[in-house]
């Protein structure tokens, strides 16, 4: 990760980031997966509350999350949101990202051109592509469990 904050001096903060939608999504996921491991479905009340997010945005985040098969959404009385535990460790971060932004994080200029290749690099195009490519490398092997464990240990935060 430090290698990562080496270079953000180099580019827009719109190109290492991703959007509030991916960001609320990430922190939803984490909170769904860490009350799903305490036998817990969540509501959609409970979910925004504790990612700070508006309750209405939360649900188009959380309707995007469940087409994508990322989280499981149970209608009814008992109802809420789960991940089985059983798919939990194989839910990549990258697949959040993907489900709410895309892949736009893995392409794109790092000063923001509307063409930068190899053929034709930016002055940052290959120092760029290294943050890029950790970047998919983070996104691709960490998995959601992974993060919900931080929460019941204290090492990963929602908000603060």
């Amino acid at each position: 990760m430090s290698f990562i904050r080496k270079y953000i001096t180099f580019v827009p903060k719109s190109k290492i980031m991703f959007s509030k939608a991916c960001e609320y999504a990430i922190k939803a996921t984490i909170y769904i997966a860490d009350q799903s491991n305490r036998g817990r479905r969540v509501g959609l009340k409970d979910i925004s509350k504790q990612i700070a997010s508006p309750e209405a945005f939360t649900a188009k985040i959380l309707q995007q999350l469940a087409r994508n098969q990322i989280v499981d959404s149970i209608k009814g009385p008992n109802g809420g949101f789960a991940i089985d535990s059983g798919k939990m460790s194989k839910i990549k971060l990258s697949q959040v990202v993907l489900a709410i932004d895309g892949d736009s994080v893995y392409k794109g200029c790092g000063l923001g051109l509307k063409e930068c290749s190899a053929k034709q690099p930016c002055p940052v195009h290959e120092k760029f592509k290294v943050v890029r490519d950790e970047l998919r490398k983070m996104l691709e092997s960490t998995t959601i469990w992974e993060l919900s464990l931080g929460l019941k240990t204290g090492l990963t935060f929602l908000h603060r």
